[in-house]
């Protein structure tokens, strides 16, 4: 019996959705679709949701690299990675924040950081 070749993992694939996808569409579909409701949550709420799915995510990413045991949670970590890039725009939106204005300013002038702690 021949051995099967272990299979490589594929890039992610996109799905349907305006092409390209950028900072600023994502963001403008987050507040088109949910902005009332996340407003009445309000910031502290809010920034309790994007904990809680940072810590989904780090889950997800532990599982993946087939750590954490027995532990209950999610094992997609793209899923995750949505999730709280989602919950981010969410915050931004009823913070009046625009993402792609507060990363270019950020990380590309001049004084951006460094890469390193």
């Amino acid at each position: 019996m021949a051995k099967s070749k272990p299979l490589k993992k594929r890039p992610p694939q996109a799905a349907p959705g305006p092409e390209p996808l950028t900072l600023s569409g994502f963001q403008a579909h987050i507040h088109q679709k949910y902005y009332a409701a996340d407003k009445a949550r309000g910031t502290p709420g809010t920034f309790m949701w994007l904990v809680e799915e940072v810590g989904e995510l780090a889950t997800a990413l532990q599982k993946a690299a087939g750590e954490g045991g027995n532990t209950s949670g999610h094992a997609d970590p793209a899923g995750e990675f949505a999730d709280v890039l989602a919950w981010l725009c969410t915050l931004a939106n009823i913070n009046g924040v625009d993402l792609d204005a507060a990363v270019r300013a950020k990380y590309f002038s001049k004084e951006a950081p460094k890469g390193v702690k």
